[in-house]
């Protein structure tokens, strides 16, 4: 397996392509589980490399499964559906 280097030399992990999937989902769900924490309360440093990490592995993620399953729920139309079933269900009868 192949490691990341940061701009300093020092290594930070294995590189996303050399990831198992099942590997790179789990690193994905770990990224997206501590983004908000890291947002708030991490270093200028941390919160860069953490988003550099999230973009290699979503990229690599996407690479791999370019027709990924995409709950209609989850799309502009599916928004706007939720949208105007919440307006009419807030309308008094």
């Amino acid at each position: 397996m192949r490691l990341t280097a940061n701009p300093d030399g020092a290594t930070e992990g294995v590189a996303a392509t050399e990831l198992t999937p099942e590997r790179l989902l789990h690193e994905l769900e770990q990224l997206h589980r501590t983004r908000h924490e890291t947002f708030l309360y991490g270093s200028d440093d941390a919160l860069r490399r953490h988003t550099e990490r999230s973009a290699e592995l979503e990229a690599e993620y996407l690479r791999r499964f370019p027709t990924r399953l995409v709950t209609a729920g989850r799309t502009r139309s599916g928004a706007r559906a939720r949208e105007t079933a919440a307006r009419i269900e807030a309308t008094p009868s």
